[in-house]
């Protein structure tokens, strides 16, 4: 599938499925990147761990670098979501984030010996600047629905590519899903923080928020949220590619 087989308004898409989902549309309009990006090689090393780990270092430093801007994006959404049920995931995601997921962060450093320059002002790649200038703009010149054209494919990528990796390699059915696969713990906890039923729910409640107001922008701002989706996707895919040491489009990211 290409977005050029996805017609390219929400209106015409819905009126071709039974059952049009906003979230949907938008993902299938992102191909092929989406495919690319869920199936790339270095989440299926991560998975299999044959993955260099010079090559998770290098990621796990950018991907920190990215996280303070993520819990800013987040908080924001926060203050925009309508009404009280609609916060409560995100609020609860960010406490997984900010305690959780940033112990995991320390521990890893520690096993991998990243020095403590690196891990507190690395140098942010040309992807990692482009993932951080995105997620601003998102905010600022716009709104509550810009803001999850960005957040949602974030993390449905990530809950994706870890649910497949631990259904292959591991056991999805166990907590954790990656029990049995035998691999190091900054692999197997990276892995099951986005494969865990948690996580699972909380992309969909996620969803379910795009869902619910994408399809009440008007027309102009429905092109603007696909923008936004469809260049998150793409420099997802370049975020994994650059972890080996490539440039991923000679620095147009």
């Amino acid at each position: 599938m290409t977005a050029d087989s996805v017609p390219a308004s929400y209106g015409a898409y819905a009126e071709t499925v039974a059952d049009p989902r906003f979230t949907d549309w938008l993902r299938e309009r992102s191909e092929p990147a989406w495919s690319d990006a869920i199936t790339h090689p270095f989440t299926r090393e991560l998975g299999a761990g044959t993955l260099d780990e010079d090559a998770y270092e290098r990621y796990l430093v950018q991907d920190y670098a990215f996280l303070e801007a993520l819990v800013g994006a987040f908080g924001f959404a926060v203050g925009e979501a309508p009404g009280i049920e609609a916060k409560r995931p995100l609020i609860e995601f960010l406490e997984t984030v900010t305690s959780t997921e940033n112990d995991y962060f320390e521990r890893s450093f520690d096993a991998l010996d990243v020095p403590e320059s690196r891990r507190s002002d690395p140098d942010p790649s040309p992807t990692t600047a482009a993932l951080l200038d995105l997620l601003g703009r998102a905010a600022r010149e716009g709104g509550y629905a810009e803001t999850l054209a960005v957040l949602v494919p974030a993390e449905w990528i990530y809950r994706e590519w870890a649910t497949a990796v631990a259904t292959e390699y591991g056991d999805p059915d166990t907590e954790p899903p990656s029990d049995g696969a035998g691999l190091p713990f900054y692999y197997a906890e990276w892995i099951d923080l986005h494969a865990v039923p948690s996580f699972v729910d909380f992309v969909d409640e996620l969803r379910d928020q795009l869902n619910a107001v994408g399809p009440e922008c008007s027309p102009r701002r429905r092109r603007r949220v696909e923008e936004l989706f469809r260049r998150t996707v793409d420099l997802e895919v370049a975020f994994f590619d650059e972890a080996y040491g490539r440039d991923p489009s000679d620095g147009d990211v």
